[in-house]
């Protein structure tokens, strides 16, 4: 090799790099621009739409009915009715890993007081509890589903430059934390394929509007939903001795549950037990033979699940021997379905996932906040067992001149989740949601060429 050769090889590879980086530039921006274009044709509308139009847990009939014809219409193999009100959309595009991209689509029973022109003035008979009740799509899913169509056309449009299978979901019930778990019963995998790779994400209105925040471990906490049944021995309240009394019991095991995060946990070890209603008795001067306790219980990894859920039985039915009760009236502890593990990110995946984001959107639209509380997912009941490399991200949703005020307390709060005054600057969240999604799917799914 000449010395002439050495000297043009910096020269050649940085021409080469430029080009390309050129070329990714270009692509981007044209990603952007067809997304904003598709907001501003039929995505801005069809948000209204679902946000007007919410549906409660497993009732959510016209929304998972609407998805599936938008998806049709883009080419997708559509199947719907998947553990109840749920849907899978297929699109095979040549070899290549299967990427499953999902969507929850349910909203809550909570009445809209945003004052917004397309505001729900939906009611709705719930199908679990047979009542009718106000319904607001109070947690941003309309975002999600507009996003996953927005996704759907994007994903089409450039079929050239990915290779595989995408799976789109439109998932039931996980307000209730019910429908993963329904649809993984209903054959999800046997019936549609495992995916190599799984995506969610989730609107958040504490992030500025735009912006993509990902973290390694733990974005949401696994929750489970606990009852503690405590039996007594009634009797005249002024004959406490002739009786057993439950209320004292029950008061005695909530007091004692508070020490299993302060003493069975590390202290750098985050977990939550908390007693959420206490009820029992019926008047005043008699004391009555059973104590319901309602707790919620929160976690960010399987180990610290077990050390709680098995230390609040231990701790229940041990004061209920030591109350001198017998064994057949001892405490119960019930664990209801309403439970889910944490959501638990991919680490390598995570930091494939930000580098992606950081080139094709920029550094400054990429954070990575840990979350300040224990809220929960039911996504990880389709990937944690069997176990499938996931990432779960979230999209920033609220201006963030409403942000800063709100933090300086010039403006008002930012409503939260759940609120009935919640709301999304909507097409900087979808718009958002949709670019993420597909410059990952097009990472994971790379043309064979």
């Amino acid at each position: 090799m000449n010395r002439k050769t050495i000297r043009q090889i910096p020269i050649t590879l940085i021409t080469i790099a430029g080009l390309a980086m050129a070329s990714l530039g270009h692509s981007n921006d044209d990603l952007s621009a067809s997304i904003q274009a598709d907001y501003q044709h039929r995505l801005g509308d069809m948000f209204k739409h679902f946000h007007a139009n919410p549906e409660l847990s497993t009732g959510e009939f016209k929304t998972a009915k609407k998805i599936a014809q938008e998806l049709r219409a883009h080419g997708f193999n559509v199947t719907e009715n998947v553990g109840g009100t749920g849907l899978v959309a297929l699109l095979k595009n040549g070899t290549g890993p299967l990427v499953m991209m999902r969507a929850d689509m349910d909203g809550l029973p909570v009445e809209e007081k945003t004052g917004l022109s397309y505001a729900s003035t939906v009611t709705q008979l719930d199908p679990v509890t047979q009542k009718t009740f106000p319904v607001m799509h109070a947690c941003g899913h309309d975002v999600h589903i507009t996003s996953l169509i927005g996704t759907a056309k994007q994903m089409v449009d450039r079929k050239n430059q990915w290779s595989g299978t995408l799976m789109l979901i439109g998932q039931p019930a996980e307000e209730r934390v019910i429908g993963a778990r329904a649809m993984m019963a209903d054959n999800l995998w046997q019936r549609f394929g495992k995916p190599d790779y799984a995506l969610a994400f989730h609107v958040s209105s504490i992030l500025p509007s735009g912006v993509i925040n990902v973290v390694e471990g733990a974005p949401f906490a696994g929750a489970d939903t606990v009852d503690i049944y405590v039996r007594g021995i009634g009797a005249h309240g002024a004959s406490p001795h002739a009786g057993k009394d439950p209320i004292v019991l029950a008061s005695q095991i909530v007091m004692a549950l508070q020490t299993l995060v302060s003493r069975e946990l590390s202290p750098r070890q985050p977990g939550v037990v908390t007693v959420g209603a206490f009820h029992s008795g019926t008047k005043h001067n008699i004391i009555s033979e059973l104590a319901h306790l309602q707790l919620t219980v929160r976690n960010t990894n399987l180990e610290t699940r077990d050390t709680l859920l098995k230390g609040i039985k231990r701790i229940a039915e041990n004061l209920g021997r030591a109350a001198g009760l017998p064994e057949d009236k001892l405490p119960q502890v019930v664990y209801s379905e309403e439970s889910t593990p944490p959501t638990v990110n991919n680490a390598a995946m995570v930091r494939r996932l930000k580098q992606v984001w950081q080139s094709g959107m920029g550094e400054h639209r990429v954070s990575a906040l840990e979350a300040e509380g224990m809220g929960a997912e039911d996504f990880p009941f389709f990937t944690t067992d069997p176990e499938i490399t996931s990432v779960y991200f979230s999209v920033g949703g609220t201006d963030a001149d409403y942000i800063a005020a709100a933090k300086n307390g010039t403006g008002p709060a930012v409503p939260s989740h759940h609120s009935p005054i919640f709301k999304i600057e909507p097409q900087p969240a979808v718009t958002a949601g949709i670019q993420a999604t597909v410059l990952a799917l097009l990472d994971l799914m790379p043309t064979s060429k």
